[in-house]
């Protein structure tokens, strides 16, 4: 089963070297799990609802996270 991560962070400004989330994480202000891709939606709308994230100072992510189901491949026809 896969599980969701909704995420709402900070906005940091665009330098030079651009925006590395790897390198350099945006700061989280708040981090809500789900259990399915639904109720991530339904979260992360709430968030975008936040006047924040209208204003384009914070940003909100949806990441999955946790076991795929593995999809057996069709044999060759």
């Amino acid at each position: 089963m896969t599980r969701f991560l909704v995420v709402l962070t900070d906005v940091r400004p665009l330098t030079i070297a651009g925006r590395n989330e790897r390198l350099i994480p945006e700061r989280r202000r708040q981090v809500v799990g789900a259990t399915s891709r639904e109720a991530a939606d339904k979260i992360a709308g709430a968030f975008m609802a936040l006047g924040m994230v209208r204003a384009g100072r914070q940003r909100v992510k949806v990441i999955a996270v946790g076991r795929r189901q593995l999809v057996p491949a069709s044999p060759p026809a």
